[in-house]
Parts: structure tokens; C-alpha cells; sequence
């Protein structure tokens, strides 16, 4: 049986690309739910300005406190990882 090599480093990228994906997939879905419950009282064929508005804007904010959150996080992560 011929063995193939398997770059360790190569599966890791790949395991990371791959939480990244269910990371992104995870944040949208959040993401609409929220806004949906919060801007749209009720559902039709389409969003009239406001509603509009209101999407754009919670997206937006959302947006930005996961960002903050990750930032935050990943700095908490080098802090520890430089002091082991």
C-alpha cells in the first residue's frame, strides 16, 4: 500500500477555512434573525423605507459589536498565548 504524506499544516488550514465558513454562516443567520424580529412588524412582498432603514442600520451595529467582540477576543488569545 503506497502511503501519501499529509502536510500537517495543510489539514489545518483547512480545519480553520472550514470554522471560519460555519463561523460566517453562524453570524449571518444571527444576524437576520435579529434584525428581522426588531424591524419588521409584519411581512410582505417587500420591506417599505423604514423597515429598510432599520435593517440597514442593525446590520450595521451588529457588524460592528462582532467585530469589536473578535477583536477583543483575539487580542485576549495573544495576551495569553505570550505568556505561557
Amino acid at each position: 500500500m503506497a502511503h501519501t504524506t499529509v502536510d500537517k499544516g495543510e489539514i489545518m488550514d483547512q480545519v480553520k477555512q472550514q470554522i471560519a465558513v460555519a463561523n460566517a454562516q453562524e453570524l449571518l443567520t444571527q444576524m437576520t434573525t435579529k434584525c428581522f424580529k426588531k424591524c419588521v412588524n409584519k411581512p410582505g412582498t417587500s420591506l417599505d423605507a423604514s423597515e429598510q432603514k432599520c435593517v440597514s442600520l442593525c446590520m450595521d451595529r451588529f457588524m460592528d459589536s462582532w467585530n469589536l467582540i473578535s477583536r477583543t477576543y483575539g487580542q485576549r488569545l495573544q495576551r495569553e498565548q505570550s505568556n505561557m
